[in-house]
């Protein structure tokens, strides 16, 4: 992963939703938070980036780790650690990565600890949460996906993004 760019110097990785027939398949932007892996529908993503400067923001909510320009665009960067209860990870050159997603008209920056492949899934494999799964996590999760190995949850971005309630998503 030698190639990635700084935020702004544009694109590290083409996401182009395609339309699907019938929507027979779901296609995921995988990422990595606290060795979960989770799925972030496709047609959410507008960039994936390694953010060359987070600015902080005086008082913001814990989870908001600050703003990046992104094309002339001020975008929030959400720490997903933070916001599913999480501890926060060690603060390193060159460790942070970002998905950036849209919801309504602003663009937030997703950081978390890495960016794996992108997923072309059979709708039929996602399944509804288990019983097991952490309470704090079903309510940002639309459900998951058994791979070999290890469980994908589908990241519902709406859910997660949803600050109304003043609480941390993954508070129970």
């Amino acid at each position: 992963m030698g190639d990635l760019t700084p935020a702004n110097q544009g694109h590290v990785v083409a996401v182009n939703a395609r339309a699907v027939g019938a929507q027979d398949e779901q296609v995921f932007v995988t990422v990595y938070v606290e060795r979960q892996l989770f799925g972030i529908p496709v047609e959410r993503v507008q960039d994936i980036l390694i953010p060359e400067k987070i600015a902080r923001i005086p008082l913001a909510p814990p989870e908001v780790a600050g703003s990046i320009n992104l094309r002339g665009r001020i975008v929030t960067v959400i720490d997903v650690r933070t916001r599913l209860g999480l501890p926060k990870q060690a603060e390193t050159e060159g460790n942070v990565m970002c998905v950036t997603v849209e919801q309504g008209q602003e663009l937030y920056s997703l950081r978390v600890d890495s960016v794996g492949n992108v997923l072309t899934l059979p709708m039929r494999t996602i399944e509804q949460n288990p019983s097991t799964l952490d309470p704090r996590w079903r309510g940002i999760s639309a459900g998951v996906v058994r791979l070999e190995g290890e469980l994908l949850i589908v990241l519902d971005v709406d859910a997660f993004l949803d600050f109304s309630s003043g609480q941390q998503a993954a508070r129970g």
